[in-house]
């Protein structure tokens, strides 16, 4: 699995840099933002979901890695706005000084605008699908990104800072905000390597799964990591007043949910074989990252 996701990794960032060049940015140090936070490194776990997720339905994730790359620019334009001084306010991302504290807040926000569009561009640019295959996964990447989605889920997040909120909260807030994109991923994966209704409901089950067990995973680093591990300063979400999994239940409560998730996340998986093994040995490595 970690071979697999390596190499992938590898095709990503050169698949994203390609992209980049192809695309006329009319400003040199609107360019340099963009490039500085997608080429800053990362998991790629959205893009390496979206392929696994088509490996699993018996297609070849590789050919779409095109699409792949424009989820990458997305979650990389939510990291850039999310870091600014009016949302989270976060001085450093994946080890390195935050967008804004190099390029001032404006062009920041902007290269985070360019990179959210850029990215349907980029998805139109994926070849070898069906129109309506191509429609659908257009359609479900803007909701997730949007209103209904990870916009949505932000705001949530916003608003309820500085106060104590439910578990049913928290869960919604993050179901948008951090959810929503993963779902995305595997849902187009599916889609654009023809999977059938029951295929793509149980990989929705397992990314409903897996986004909760990756979040409960960000809120214990967020107290028990370090931040060289990390890349980014622990005890934000304290700092900023947020409620988390581990603030509402305990550290122990907290780790045994996201293990519990992970399993729930693998039994999803049970109607596929041996071509959803990344994904089933993914989330339980994930569960148990340090970084």
């Amino acid at each position: 699995m970690k071979d697999l996701w390596r190499d992938r990794r590898v095709l990503v960032d050169r698949a994203l840099e390609a992209e980049l060049d192809h695309t006329d940015v009319l400003d040199r140090k609107l360019r340099a933002s963009m490039a500085y936070s997608l080429m800053a490194g990362g998991k790629r776990l959205r893009p390496i979901l979206l392929m696994a997720a088509a490996d699993a339905v018996g297609a070849d994730g590789m050919k779409f890695i095109t699409a792949a790359c424009a989820l990458e620019m997305i979650h990389t334009y939510s990291l850039i706005h999310d870091d600014l001084p009016a949302m989270d306010n976060d001085d450093y991302r994946r080890g390195k000084l935050t967008n804004h504290k190099i390029y001032g807040d404006g062009i920041a926000i902007l290269a985070g605008d360019a990179l959210l569009t850029l990215a349907f561009t980029v998805i139109l640019r994926q070849r070898g699908v069906p129109v309506d295959r191509h429609l659908r996964v257009v359609d479900e990447i803007s909701r997730a990104a949007g209103a209904e989605g990870m916009v949505g889920g932000q705001v949530l997040d916003l608003e309820a800072e500085n106060r104590r909120i439910s578990l049913e909260e928290l869960r919604r807030i993050h179901m948008g905000k951090t959810g929503a994109l993963f779902r995305a991923a595997l849902r187009s994966g599916a889609v654009l390597a023809g999977a059938s209704e029951e295929q793509l409901a149980a990989l929705t089950a397992y990314a409903d799964h897996f986004g909760l067990a990756f979040q409960i995973t960000d809120d214990i680093l967020d107290v028990v990591g370090n931040a060289e591990d990390i890349g980014k300063p622990v005890g934000s979400d304290e700092k900023n007043r947020k409620s988390t999994y581990v603030t509402l239940t305990s550290l122990r409560e907290a780790r045994e949910l996201a293990q519990r998730t992970a399993d729930d996340a693998v039994a999803a998986l049970d109607i596929f074989g041996e071509e959803a093994a990344f994904l089933r040995e993914l989330v339980t490595y994930l569960v148990h990252r340090k970084q």
